[in-house]
């Protein structure tokens, strides 16, 4: 396996499309190839900016990111869009959309589009958006693009995956900018009110910076409040200079290494507890021995704590103090 994938890592570090995109669907699929594959192109990594778009949906984040990432191409930049859509509870599957929106890249080398889906996982990301980034960054993509799900104020892990992170809010909100206050508005570095042609953008505005004048500036960072109507282009080149002077000001500080950091914590935690996950319910022998003890849990002749002592217990992890 080991030929093919180094000549795989060659082709997707060349930018080739399709090597790119089997590439993300292995490991979307979470096929074999996929770990070989990460463990090879990862010391290529680390050179692209990650910019973050997240916000309520209807407040037109695919439409900001598609012209933000058109701007970045006017700059000759190689640009990567990850767009995360939820996942449908009843069919499994997504609809998709940015791709829809975005067609107007379709023939540009210098830009390749990602739709994928939660896949039931929370916090307004998919569980292998990190695995993905890795992927285009390697490919050469120095402007990653990531537009969350966005169900939510506690969606918010892109704080810890991006660089920089946009939060778009629109006018008609009204009060539900003072409900932002535990969620978005904490993880915000940047706000945008999109839609700004419409009544109440001035209103929305007020409300942003009254709030934001109450916050503590985050390492000499007061997150700025800029105007766009996305739809026409208005504003989007204020934002990329303001997304510029962002990265400016962070960039002989800690701060970002700190936040990359705690993502890799993160991550490897996460890995840890699926590796440790796969390998319980294997050593447990499978499903049919899971399927009996939650049948013995759920008619009460045995309690879960006993029941996840045993999964340990016929792995081989056990668990401290206990036989």
């Amino acid at each position: 396996m080991a030929p093919v994938v180094e000549k795989w890592a060659e082709e997707v570090r060349a930018g080739d499309v399709r090597a790119l995109s089997r590439a993300i669907t292995a490991i979307e699929n979470h096929d074999a190839t996929a770990e070989p594959l990460l463990r090879v192109l990862f010391p290529h990594t680390g050179e692209a900016y990650l910019i973050g778009v997240t916000g309520a949906p209807g407040t037109g984040k695919s439409t900001l990111v598609d012209r933000l990432a058109a701007h970045y191409r006017k700059q000759d930049e190689a640009v990567g869009v990850i767009a995360v859509d939820p996942t449908s509870p009843y069919s499994g599957g997504a609809i998709l959309g940015d791709r829809i929106r975005m067609q107007g890249h379709a023939a540009d080398a210098g830009m390749f589009i990602r739709s994928m889906a939660t896949r039931g996982f929370l916090g307004g990301l998919s569980r292998t958006t990190s695995e993905v980034a890795l992927l285009l960054d390697a490919a050469g993509k120095r402007r990653i693009l990531i537009e969350t799900v966005g169900v939510g104020q506690d969606e918010v892990d892109i704080v810890r995956l991006a660089d920089c992170v946009i939060v778009v809010v629109v006018p008609g909100m009204g009060d539900d900018i003072q409900n932002m206050k535990a969620g978005l508005m904490e993880i915000a570095d940047i706000f945008v009110v999109n839609k700004s042609d419409r009544e109440g953008a001035d209103r929305v505005e007020q409300q942003l910076n009254a709030m934001l004048s109450l916050v503590m500036p985050q390492h000499g960072w007061h997150p700025p409040v800029v105007r766009t109507v996305a739809s026409e282009k208005r504003g989007v080149d204020t934002l990329a200079e303001t997304v510029a002077k962002f990265r400016e000001h962070f960039a002989s500080r800690p701060e970002r290494q700190k936040k990359h950091v705690e993502h890799w914590k993160k991550r490897l935690l996460e890995l840890l507890e699926s590796r440790l996950l796969e390998r319980a319910v294997d050593g447990a022998a499978g499903e049919a021995q899971l399927e009996e003890l939650a049948c013995e849990v759920a008619e009460r002749r045995k309690d879960p704590f006993t029941a996840v002592t045993e999964i340990l217990a016929r792995s081989g992890l056990g668990v401290r103090g206990q036989a």
